[in-house]
């Protein structure tokens, strides 16, 4: 009988080493498992101006052909220290045949993407194929994410946004390490 207060009986894994083992599918992502966090910066032409932010970003897997996606981003001041949050995300990467990525992102500001992009050698590349917004969403119409695994062990992030009638450019960038 299954008991809700028990341990969950198929925990997601940050790790390719452990249980589950991973589907043959996510080979060529098993480097991104992982919770990675570190610092960024952005802008864009209708903000008051650049700005640094933290960053957290959590890859996990239950054995299936896709990934748990988490990240979360919180400002910072001039010294470093958090200031408030900022932008928060959840979804899901769907790994397919011939190192194909589909993805499902969806943000408490009303935004839903599904992007679709290649997984290359150490490097992954999404673009926007269909944006879906709630009413008072601000108007997001494309989006670019790229992560690249460096050789010195960094997880680098770039974000480039079309959005309020502005042609699609760079938004955020980020340099991430593993924490676990």
């Amino acid at each position: 009988m299954f008991d809700p207060a028990a341990e969950h009986p198929y925990p997601d894994s940050p790790r390719p080493d452990a249980p589950p083992a991973p589907h043959p599918l996510l080979a060529p992502v098993l480097g991104l498992l992982g919770t990675w966090r570190g610092r960024g910066e952005g802008g864009y032409p209708t903000l008051d101006g650049d700005f640094a932010y933290g960053q957290e970003v959590v890859f996990s897997h239950d054995g299936r052909p896709f990934l748990r996606y988490e990240a979360r981003a919180w400002l910072l001041d001039a010294d470093g220290a958090p200031l408030r949050p900022a932008a928060r995300e959840s979804g899901w990467w769907r790994l397919q045949p011939e190192r194909r990525v589909e993805a499902l992102i969806t943000q408490p500001t009303g935004i839903a993407e599904i992007a679709v992009g290649q997984v290359g050698e150490g490097t992954v590349d999404l673009s926007t194929h269909n944006v879906a917004l709630t009413p008072t969403a601000k108007d997001v119409t494309a989006t670019r994410r790229r992560y690249t695994l460096a050789d010195d062990g960094a997880l680098t992030f770039a974000f480039d946004l079309a959005a309020v009638g502005r042609p699609l450019q760079h938004h955020l960038s980020a340099s991430l390490r593993r924490t676990r």
